[in-house]
């Protein structure tokens, strides 16, 4: 089921335009990851879905409606999230909730269910001045689920943690999509595959790829040879670029990354003239085209 549709959306500052009239939707239920280089337009974007910027044209539909104020709906923890760093992680809940138009009781009761579902229980009582950056995202996580919204955004949730943090938190987004739509921006490529179910690719303010991140990929996907040689190959490496089973070659260093639409006879072939020529290699490898691939081939178009 649809459950938030973006028409022609577009906002200006100025005369730069940030977003240029895109249009995507977000089905219920789903974990969508926003990508695109910086400057693409994804907090801006984000912004715009979560309210905290009016568009100057488009619309915001909203389970079919074209909603005013979507904060009722709306969960948003930006990359840089601010606390009052002299608050207890219980009572900045609390006071989160009620800025929700939750119940003093109902704040209470909601905070004791998220600190428990984040892991911190335990340091509820704790000044957020003394938290980990991991823990002050989860905090972040939880109040943003605070009022039980119908879609949680995401900025850049795990771009300035250690990679224990990280992994705590993609812990995190991956329980609460259970039951909870997620939209979130992020750099990190490996993170989008590993618990997207959709994905969003923007680059200079437009929607470059939309749709489910494995139909994308079967969409996408290219078989590749990757090579690395002992010593550079360059002038080898040139001259199969024009060979027709060869889509593109890709080379740094020693190694090199060969892009076949034919793989069978690609690998043969190339592999019979290594051979043939003496090319010292210490790798021959098959694999696929990645999302990274993917990524890097629509900031560079």
């Amino acid at each position: 089921m649809e459950l938030l549709l973006a028409n022609d959306l577009v906002k200006r500052f100025g005369q730069t335009n940030a977003v240029k009239g895109i249009n995507f939707h977000i089905e219920e239920g789903r974990c969508v990851s926003l990508l695109g280089p910086n400057g693409a337009g994804k907090t801006t974007t984000l912004k715009l879905l979560s309210g905290l910027l009016e568009p100057t044209s488009g619309s915001i539909d909203f389970k079919g409606e074209k909603a005013k104020d979507l904060r009722e709906y709306i969960g948003y923890l930006p990359q840089y999230p601010a606390f009052f760093h002299w608050m207890s992680g219980k009572e900045f809940l609390v006071f989160a909730g009620q800025l929700a138009k939750l119940g003093r009781k109902q704040a209470e009761k909601r905070s004791e269910e998220l600190l428990e579902r984040v892991g911190l229980t335990d340091a509820k009582k704790r000044k957020i001045g003394g938290y980990s950056g991991g823990m002050k995202q989860r905090l972040g996580l939880a109040q943003a689920l605070i009022h039980r919204p119908k879609l949680l955004i995401l900025d850049e949730p795990v771009s300035a943690l250690d990679p224990l943090g990280r992994r705590e938190v993609l812990d995190m987004m991956r329980e609460i999509k259970e039951d909870t739509t997620i939209l979130f921006s992020t750099h990190v490529l490996h993170d989008a595959e590993e618990i997207s179910d959709d994905i969003l690719i923007m680059h200079a303010g437009e929607i470059a790829i939309s749709g489910s991140l494995e139909s994308v990929m079967d969409a996408y996907r290219q078989p590749i040879l990757q090579i690395e040689f002992e010593s550079q190959a360059a002038d080898w490496l040139e001259s199969i670029a024009s060979y027709s089973f060869v889509s593109e070659v890709n080379s740094q260093g020693n190694k090199a990354s060969i892009v076949l639409n034919d793989m069978e006879n690609g690998k043969q072939t190339i592999l019979k003239e290594i051979v043939d020529r003496k090319l010292p290699i210490r790798t021959f490898e098959i694999s696929q085209t990645t999302l990274e691939d993917l990524f890097m081939k629509v900031v560079k178009a």
